[in-house]
């Protein structure tokens, strides 16, 4: 059976296996403040061209999520995103969890605007009933999109915009964050995030690494005590150079981008056979998530071996399938599908 339905199915790169091995017997600080913790931070400032940003390495894009929105938020505010979003509907509530409402705004490619996240901030700021209303208090989006779609620079640009005109920091989930930077349409750069965003956070369980993400923080108000925040949330994990090996080994030598690009252009491949045989999409493929329209026929021949998502339903015969390819999806996988289609 080939793999398609996510890209956290294998395990992570060969090179941070070795790493582990070779530090194994290593005594070190615990809790991220070891040498390799350390070193990664260094490695990804230098990546987001800036040695003003905070990195903090935490376990899973949920725990992140969960540590960040919390420690950002004031106990009677609530965070925007997408109706589709990662928090709002694959979270279980972990948001909620903390005290804080998601107020999702209904979008159809998974993106917000500008324009909508204004008119959420006004509607709240204007009721003569306000203090009797959710406060919106940050802004949440994920670079890809849960529909694989890619915010552009102008587009982060005005959401930043908006986020600083009504003291709302802004936050970008990138769980998916190398897939995004890497994808042929995107032109958006690790140091427009921290031009252009409060927080965000890249991938690593998604991208390369056995598990965790690194959080950075670019707006100082942020920054202060977020440690506090992340033991408190469960997050502070022990060993903390497990984390810092494999972020040091992702971005010491740009392999973070390496695999991410070659990744891309096994995605992109895709995408071109679906459309050549005659297969639309139900959202536009920009990243490494493709969704595909399928015939009900044609989806139960291809899970004979193939694993995939059903994403909805479009009519009677019919289905939205989601394809994802992940660092360690090879060519050969790609061409068994291809060949099937």
């Amino acid at each position: 059976m080939i793999r398609f339905e996510s890209d956290y199915s294998e395990g992570c790169i060969p090179e941070i296996l070795e790493a582990l091995n070779r530090t194994n017997n290593e005594q070190t600080p615990g809790y991220g403040m070891d040498k390799h913790c350390a070193k990664a931070r260094k490695f990804i400032q230098k990546a987001c061209k800036s040695d003003k940003v905070d990195v903090h390495f935490l376990v899973g894009g949920t725990q992140a999520n969960a540590t960040v929105i919390a420690a950002g938020l004031r106990p009677y505010q609530g965070v925007i995103c997408a109706d589709s979003g990662h928090i709002n509907v694959h979270e279980t509530g972990a948001v909620e969890a903390t005290g804080h409402k998601c107020l999702p705004i209904p979008s159809k490619d998974g993106k917000i605007s500008a324009k909508e996240v204004e008119e959420v901030i006004k509607a709240q700021k204007y009721d003569a009933s306000k203090e009797h209303i959710v406060q919106p208090g940050m802004i949440y989006i994920s670079f890809p999109t849960e529909t694989g779609t890619l915010y552009s620079k102008k587009e982060l640009k005005d959401l930043y915009q908006v986020a600083k005109r009504y003291q709302v920091p802004l936050f970008v989930d990138g769980a998916r964050m190398g897939y995004g930077l890497m994808a042929k349409e995107n032109d958006c750069t690790l140091n427009d995030f921290v031009k252009y965003s409060d927080v965000f956070y890249i991938g690593g369980t998604k991208v390369g690494a056995l598990f965790g993400e690194a959080v950075v923080i670019v707006n100082p108000q942020l920054k202060k005590d977020f440690r506090y925040n992340i033991k408190q949330r469960g997050g502070m994990l022990a060993k903390g150079r497990l984390l810092g090996i494999q972020f040091e080994t992702l971005f010491e030598q740009d392999r973070y981008f390496e695999i991410s690009k070659k990744a891309m252009r096994q995605a992109e491949r895709l995408t071109a056979a679906f459309k050549k045989k005659g297969y639309d999409f139900y959202y536009k493929p920009q990243s490494n998530q493709l969704f595909p329209i399928l015939s009900n026929k044609k989806a139960e021949a291809l899970r004979k071996n193939f694993t995939f998502l059903d994403f909805g339903v479009i009519d009677k015969n019919h289905k939205v399938a989601r394809f994802v390819i992940s660092f360690m999806t090879s060519d050969e996988n790609v061409d068994a599908l291809i060949k099937a289609l």
